[in-house]
Protein backbone atom coordinates (compact mmCIF):
# COMPACT_ATOMS: atom_id res chain seq x y z
CA UNK A 1 0.00 0.00 0.00
CA UNK A 2 1.30 3.44 -0.84
CA UNK A 3 2.62 5.29 2.18
CA UNK A 4 0.46 8.36 1.74
CA UNK A 5 -2.84 6.50 1.58
CA UNK A 6 -5.14 7.86 4.27
CA UNK A 7 -8.00 5.33 4.19
CA UNK A 8 -9.10 1.96 2.87
CA UNK A 9 -12.13 1.24 0.73
CA UNK A 10 -13.83 -2.13 1.35
CA UNK A 11 -16.22 -3.26 -1.35
CA UNK A 12 -19.15 -5.67 -1.46
CA UNK A 13 -20.48 -6.51 -4.90
CA UNK A 14 -19.27 -5.96 -8.44
CA UNK A 15 -19.00 -2.80 -10.48
CA UNK A 16 -17.64 -0.39 -7.86
CA UNK A 17 -15.30 2.17 -9.39
CA UNK A 18 -12.46 4.26 -7.98
CA UNK A 19 -11.45 7.01 -10.39
CA UNK A 20 -13.36 5.17 -13.14
CA UNK A 21 -11.37 1.96 -12.58
CA UNK A 22 -12.74 -1.27 -11.09
CA UNK A 23 -12.04 -1.41 -7.36
CA UNK A 24 -10.57 -4.45 -5.64
CA UNK A 25 -12.01 -5.89 -2.43
CA UNK A 26 -9.69 -3.59 -0.49
CA UNK A 27 -8.34 -0.45 -2.11
CA UNK A 28 -6.11 2.29 -0.71
CA UNK A 29 -7.74 5.71 -0.86
CA UNK A 30 -6.03 9.05 -1.40
CA UNK A 31 -7.30 12.61 -1.26
CA UNK A 32 -9.61 13.46 -4.19
CA UNK A 33 -10.33 9.83 -5.11
CA UNK A 34 -13.78 9.44 -6.70
CA UNK A 35 -15.91 6.44 -5.69
CA UNK A 36 -18.99 5.20 -7.56
CA UNK A 37 -21.31 2.35 -6.59
CA UNK A 38 -23.83 0.67 -8.94
CA UNK A 39 -27.35 -0.30 -7.89
CA UNK A 40 -26.29 -3.72 -6.60
CA UNK A 41 -23.20 -2.99 -4.51
CA UNK A 42 -22.05 -1.10 -1.42
CA UNK A 43 -18.67 0.08 -0.18
CA UNK A 44 -17.20 1.22 3.11
CA UNK A 45 -14.52 3.82 3.77
CA UNK A 46 -12.36 3.04 6.80
CA UNK A 47 -10.21 5.92 8.02
CA UNK A 48 -8.62 6.84 11.32
CA UNK A 49 -11.52 7.57 13.65
CA UNK A 50 -14.25 7.32 11.02
CA UNK A 51 -16.14 4.94 8.79
CA UNK A 52 -18.63 5.76 6.05
CA UNK A 53 -20.90 3.33 4.26
CA UNK A 54 -21.56 4.22 0.64
CA UNK A 55 -24.94 2.96 -0.40
CA UNK A 56 -25.91 1.77 -3.92
CA UNK A 57 -26.12 4.29 -6.77
CA UNK A 58 -23.89 6.81 -5.05
CA UNK A 59 -21.01 8.99 -6.22
CA UNK A 60 -18.73 10.51 -3.59
CA UNK A 61 -15.28 12.07 -3.52
CA UNK A 62 -12.96 11.31 -0.62
CA UNK A 63 -11.04 14.31 0.69
CA UNK A 64 -9.62 13.11 4.00
CA UNK A 65 -11.63 15.03 6.60
CA UNK A 66 -14.52 15.58 4.20
CA UNK A 67 -16.71 13.53 1.85
CA UNK A 68 -18.14 15.35 -1.16
CA UNK A 69 -21.44 13.75 -2.13
CA UNK A 70 -22.49 14.21 -5.76
CA UNK A 71 -25.60 12.05 -5.51
CA UNK A 72 -26.84 9.04 -3.56
CA UNK A 73 -26.53 8.42 0.17
CA UNK A 74 -23.97 7.87 2.90
CA UNK A 75 -24.03 6.65 6.49
CA UNK A 76 -21.23 8.17 8.57
CA UNK A 77 -19.79 7.06 11.92
CA UNK A 78 -17.07 9.33 13.26
CA UNK A 79 -15.19 10.41 16.36
CA UNK A 80 -13.04 12.83 14.33
CA UNK A 81 -15.70 15.23 13.06
CA UNK A 82 -15.83 13.81 9.53
CA UNK A 83 -18.15 16.07 7.54
CA UNK A 84 -20.15 15.69 4.33
CA UNK A 85 -20.48 18.42 1.70
CA UNK A 86 -23.19 18.54 -0.99
CA UNK A 87 -22.49 21.57 -3.17
CA UNK A 88 -22.50 24.49 -0.74
CA UNK A 89 -24.35 22.53 1.95
CA UNK A 90 -22.19 21.13 4.75
CA UNK A 91 -23.11 18.59 7.44
CA UNK A 92 -20.78 18.54 10.46
CA UNK A 93 -21.00 16.91 13.90
CA UNK A 94 -21.73 19.50 16.59
CA UNK A 95 -19.21 17.87 18.94
CA UNK A 96 -16.37 16.68 16.68
CA UNK A 97 -14.65 14.69 19.45
CA UNK A 98 -17.77 12.69 20.35
CA UNK A 99 -19.10 9.72 18.44
CA UNK A 100 -21.59 10.87 15.83
CA UNK A 101 -23.67 8.72 13.49
CA UNK A 102 -25.63 10.43 10.76
CA UNK A 103 -27.02 9.77 7.28
CA UNK A 104 -26.95 12.14 4.31
CA UNK A 105 -29.03 11.60 1.16
CA UNK A 106 -28.96 13.69 -2.01
CA UNK A 107 -31.75 12.80 -4.42
CA UNK A 108 -34.03 14.74 -6.76
CA UNK A 109 -32.57 18.10 -5.78
CA UNK A 110 -33.14 17.58 -2.06
CA UNK A 111 -30.61 16.95 0.69
CA UNK A 112 -31.87 15.02 3.73
CA UNK A 113 -29.94 14.60 6.98
CA UNK A 114 -30.84 12.11 9.72
CA UNK A 115 -29.06 12.36 13.08
CA UNK A 116 -28.91 8.86 14.58
CA UNK A 117 -26.34 9.50 17.31
CA UNK A 118 -25.65 13.01 18.65
CA UNK A 119 -26.44 16.29 16.90
CA UNK A 120 -25.13 17.63 13.60
CA UNK A 121 -24.99 21.07 12.00
CA UNK A 122 -26.87 21.44 8.70
CA UNK A 123 -25.81 24.66 6.99
CA UNK A 124 -25.30 26.49 3.72
CA UNK A 125 -22.20 28.51 2.96
CA UNK A 126 -21.10 30.89 0.23
CA UNK A 127 -21.36 29.53 -3.29
CA UNK A 128 -17.64 30.02 -4.00
CA UNK A 129 -16.41 26.40 -4.16
CA UNK A 130 -12.98 27.26 -2.77
CA UNK A 131 -14.46 29.04 0.24
CA UNK A 132 -16.79 26.13 0.92
CA UNK A 133 -13.99 23.59 0.65
CA UNK A 134 -11.73 25.57 2.97
CA UNK A 135 -14.54 26.25 5.39
CA UNK A 136 -13.92 29.99 5.17
CA UNK A 137 -17.21 31.04 3.59
CA UNK A 138 -19.76 32.86 5.69
CA UNK A 139 -22.29 30.66 7.46
CA UNK A 140 -25.89 31.00 6.31
CA UNK A 141 -29.03 29.23 7.46
CA UNK A 142 -27.16 27.15 10.01
CA UNK A 143 -29.46 24.77 11.82
CA UNK A 144 -28.99 21.82 14.13
CA UNK A 145 -30.43 18.38 13.46
CA UNK A 146 -30.93 16.91 16.90
CA UNK A 147 -30.39 13.24 17.65
CA UNK A 148 -33.44 11.36 16.42
CA UNK A 149 -34.49 14.13 14.02
CA UNK A 150 -34.47 14.40 10.23
CA UNK A 151 -34.37 17.59 8.16
CA UNK A 152 -34.33 18.31 4.45
CA UNK A 153 -33.67 21.27 2.21
CA UNK A 154 -33.18 22.08 -1.43
CA UNK A 155 -29.70 21.73 -2.90
CA UNK A 156 -29.94 25.42 -3.82
CA UNK A 157 -28.31 27.28 -0.96
CA UNK A 158 -30.39 29.87 0.80
CA UNK A 159 -33.72 28.11 0.21
CA UNK A 160 -35.74 27.51 3.36
CA UNK A 161 -35.92 24.10 4.96
CA UNK A 162 -38.50 21.87 3.38
CA UNK A 163 -39.02 19.49 6.29
CA UNK A 164 -38.13 19.33 9.97
CA UNK A 165 -39.55 16.49 11.98
CA UNK A 166 -38.87 13.82 14.50
CA UNK A 167 -37.98 10.67 12.65
CA UNK A 168 -40.94 8.28 12.91
CA UNK A 169 -40.06 4.80 14.05
CA UNK A 170 -36.39 5.37 14.71
CA UNK A 171 -36.25 1.78 15.89
CA UNK A 172 -37.32 0.63 12.43
CA UNK A 173 -34.63 2.80 10.86
CA UNK A 174 -32.01 1.30 13.13
CA UNK A 175 -33.21 -2.20 12.18
CA UNK A 176 -32.50 -1.67 8.48
CA UNK A 177 -29.56 -3.54 6.98
CA UNK A 178 -27.48 -0.43 6.40
CA UNK A 179 -28.25 1.10 9.77
CA UNK A 180 -27.39 -2.13 11.56
CA UNK A 181 -24.03 -2.20 9.84
CA UNK A 182 -23.44 1.44 10.68
CA UNK A 183 -24.25 0.97 14.35
CA UNK A 184 -22.15 -2.18 14.66
CA UNK A 185 -19.26 -0.62 12.79
CA UNK A 186 -19.49 2.53 14.87
CA UNK A 187 -19.38 0.61 18.16
CA UNK A 188 -16.51 -1.51 16.88
CA UNK A 189 -14.60 1.52 15.73
CA UNK A 190 -15.09 3.33 19.04
CA UNK A 191 -13.99 0.27 20.99
CA UNK A 192 -10.95 -0.16 18.83
CA UNK A 193 -9.89 3.44 19.28
CA UNK A 194 -9.59 2.81 22.98
CA UNK A 195 -7.99 -0.64 22.80
CA UNK A 196 -6.12 -0.94 19.51
CA UNK A 197 -2.74 0.61 18.91
CA UNK A 198 -1.47 -0.69 15.56
CA UNK A 199 2.23 -0.59 14.99
CA UNK A 200 1.89 0.16 11.28
CA UNK A 201 -0.67 2.92 10.63
CA UNK A 202 -2.11 3.39 7.17
CA UNK A 203 -0.23 6.65 6.80
CA UNK A 204 2.73 8.05 8.73
CA UNK A 205 1.22 11.50 8.27
CA UNK A 206 -2.01 10.89 10.15
CA UNK A 207 -2.18 11.66 13.89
Amino acid sequence: MAQDATAILRTTGAGILVNKNNAAGSTALFADDLIETPNSAVARIEANGSTAEINPETMVQYEGDELVLDHGSLSVNTTRGLRVRVGCIIVTPVNPNDWAHYDVTDRDGKVTVSALKNDVYFEARDRNPQDVKKGTGSNRDRDIVREGEQKSRSEKCGVAYMKSERMPGIGAIMNSAYAKWGAIAGVGVIACFGLCHPDDPISPHKP
